[in-house]
C-alpha cells in the first residue's frame, strides 16, 4: 500500500447527504487503481447540527479538524435556520482560522455539455478563478447602529493588506506557469480607490518578479461581460473575496451548470487541512431525491487529490468525468433524467475499467 491520507467528511445540508457520499465512492476507486489508501472519518456538522445542538460545529471542532490531511464538504444551508448563520458559524469560519486563503475554482466546458454560449466550445471554456479566501469584502468587520430609528446605519469595512495579497498573486502567477502563462487581475479600483488601488499596486509589484507571464489588468464589469463574450480570453484570473464568489458562479453558468463546479479552499504551505467543496448550495428543495449533480462534488475529490499530490488520479477523475457527460443523458440539471447514483457509477466504472 502506498501513501495513507486522512479524511474528514462533511456531508453538511441537503443534497449534501447524497452527492458527497457520491463522491466518496469515486475516491475509493481511485485510491484502489493507484494503490493509496484513504482513510475517512464523518462529522455531521452544518445547519442540521445547529437545530439539535445551537451550534453548526462542537467548540472544538476546528481543532479536530486539524489532525486531518483534508476537509471534504458537501453543502451547508437550511431553509429553518437563518442564512446568514452558515457562512460565518461554519464556511468562514473554517476557511479563516486554517488559513486556506486560496479558492481554487476553476471553469471548464465538458465533453457532451452544451454550454449556453451557443458558438463556445470546449477549447474556449477552460481557465481558473483564484479568489482571496481570508480578507476583502467577506471579513465580517462592521457594526449595525440604531438600527430602529430614523438615524439608523450599517456598515462593513473591506480589508486588504499586503500579506493577502502578496500570497494570493503568487499563487496565481505560480499556477500560470503550469497553464496558459496568462494572469489577470479582475478589479474594482476605478471607484474602490483605496481598498483596490493596494490591491493593484502590489499585485502589479509581484508580477513583476514573474517575466514570463503575461500580466493584465480589468474591470469587474468587462470582465463579466467578457465571461459571455470571449470566455477564451482567460487563463488564470485573481480577485478579490466577493468578486471572485460572484464570477465563479456565472463561471458555473457558462458551463452548463452550478452543478458541475467544483472548488478547493486551499492553504498551500500544508500547514492546516485545506477543504473541498463544490461552488453550489445545500439545495434542500430537491434533497433526498436522488436526482442532484454529484459532478462539482466529484470535481472536488479531483482538486483535493491534485492538492495532496496524486496527480495522476486527480487526472483519471476529471478524464472519467468527461466519459460521463460525454455519454448524454444526465441529471436534471442538465436536462436529463439519470440519478445523482448513476453520474458516480458511470465514473466509477470508468476508473475501474
Amino acid at each position: 500500500m502506498g501513501k495513507q491520507y486522512k479524511i474528514a467528511v462533511v456531508n453538511g445540508d441537503g443534497i449534501g447527504n447524497e452527492i458527497v457520499p457520491a463522491g466518496v465512492s469515486v475516491l475509493s476507486a481511485v485510491a484502489k487503481k493507484y494503490n493509496f489508501d484513504i482513510t475517512t472519518e464523518y462529522f455531521s456538522w452544518g445547519a442540521g447540527h445547529y437545530v439539535k445542538h445551537g451550534e453548526f460545529m462542537p467548540k472544538d471542532g476546528l481543532e479536530t479538524l486539524k489532525n486531518f490531511d483534508a476537509i471534504y464538504f458537501g453543502a451547508v444551508g437550511l431553509p429553518e435556520v437563518d442564512d446568514t448563520l452558515p457562512a460565518k458559524d461554519y464556511t468562514f469560519k473554517v476557511r479563516t482560522e486554517l488559513e486556506q486563503y486560496v479558492n481554487y475554482r476553476p471553469v471548464k466546458l465538458f465533453s457532451g455539455v452544451q454550454s449556453p454560449l451557443r458558438d463556445k466550445t470546449e477549447k474556449d471554456i477552460d481557465f481558473v478563478i483564484l479568489r482571496e479566501n481570508n480578507e476583502g469584502e467577506f471579513v465580517q468587520n462592521g457594526k449595525i447602529f440604531y438600527p430602529d430609528t430614523p438615524n439608523g446605519c450599517a456598515v462593513d469595512t473591506s480589508m486588504v493588506t499586503r500579506l493577502g495579497v502578496e500570497r494570493i498573486a503568487h499563487y496565481a502567477f505560480k499556477l500560470a506557469r503550469k497553464r496558459r502563462k496568462k494572469v489577470t487581475n479582475v478589479t474594482k479600483s476605478n471607484t474602490l480607490i483605496y481598498t483596490l488601488g493596494f490591491w493593484d499596486k502590489v499585485i502589479a509589484e509581484v508580477a513583476a518578479e514573474y517575466p514570463d507571464v503575461e500580466y493584465g489588468k480589468m474591470y469587474i464589469d468587462n470582465a463579466s461581460a467578457s465571461f459571455v463574450l470571449k470566455p477564451e480570453f482567460f487563463d488564470v484570473i485573481v480577485t478579490t473575496n466577493m468578486m471572485g464568489d460572484i464570477l465563479s458562479d456565472l463561471g458555473g453558468a457558462i458551463m452548463g451548470s452550478l452543478g458541475l463546479g467544483g472548488s478547493g479552499n486551499i492553504n498551500p504551505e500544508g500547514d492546516f487541512p485545506s477543504m473541498f467543496e463544490p461552488i453550489h448550495g445545500s439545495a434542500p428543495d430537491i434533497a433526498g431525491q436522488n436526482i442532484a449533480n454529484p459532478i462539482g462534488q466529484i470535481w472536488s475529490a479531483a482538486i483535493m487529490l491534485e492538492h495532496l499530490g496524486e496527480q495522476e488520479a486527480a487526472d483519471t477523475i476529471v478524464a472519467g468525468i468527461e466519459y460521463a457527460t460525454a455519454q448524454g443523458n444526465l441529471t436534471k440539471d442538465l436536462k436529463g433524467n439519470a440519478s445523482t447514483s448513476e453520474i458516480a457509477e458511470r465514473i466509477v466504472g470508468f476508473i475501474n475499467s
